[in-house]
């Protein structure tokens, strides 16, 4: 074969490939990058549609062997693709990077928003404008000390306070080991 040859994997070629590492498999060529010397590979996943992509630098083959050449590689007549499953991680990330960027409060010191995060971690918190609201009751202002929390049950006040100043002490203690180093 004349891949062999010249160090290049022809697209469309089947092969059965023996790796430096002791694996055997069956895969075909989609694609080889001389730069990086990764060929990509797509293997059989079995009987069903599906198949495997396995990214290989060339230099881990330790043998191959050509079993057959496709015309079309890349036939995409018969392509097996989860419309459902992509829109449902789609959906997922979406919903996720909304969650994390209303947690990122606008206008707002680095200080201010390691106490959101601090509260974060045990209570539910949000921001309304540059005001942490805690259990949708307690209200922390800036900037952001146990004399700024107002409303809610005073169990729930204290509560806050209380992290607040353990926030505090923790960021404290972290600016002052970062001056001394």
């Amino acid at each position: 074969m004349e891949a062999a040859g010249n160090g290049d994997f022809a697209v469309g070629c089947r092969l059965n490939i023996k790796t430096t590492l002791g694996d055997e498999f069956e895969a075909e060529v989609i694609t080889f990058d001389k730069l990086s010397n990764i060929v990509v590979l797509q293997e059989s996943a079995g009987n069903g549609p599906r198949r495997n992509l396995r990214f290989l630098k060339a230099n881990f083959i330790k043998d191959f062997t050509l079993l057959s050449q496709e015309e079309d590689p890349l036939d995409l007549r018969n392509p097996y693709i989860d419309m459902n499953s992509i829109q449902a991680r789609e959906e997922t990330a979406l919903r996720q990077a909304e969650a994390e960027a209303e947690r990122i409060g606008i206008g707002v010191t680095s200080e201010g928003q390691s106490i959101f995060d601090a509260l974060a971690k045990t209570l539910p918190v949000q921001w309304e404008k540059t005001t942490i609201v805690v259990v949708n009751d307690v209200r922390v202002s800036s900037p952001y000390l146990p004399e700024n929390v107002s409303g809610g049950t005073p169990a729930a006040n204290d509560r806050v306070k209380k992290v607040l100043e353990l926030e505090r002490k923790r960021l404290q203690a972290r600016n002052t080991s970062q001056k001394e180093s």
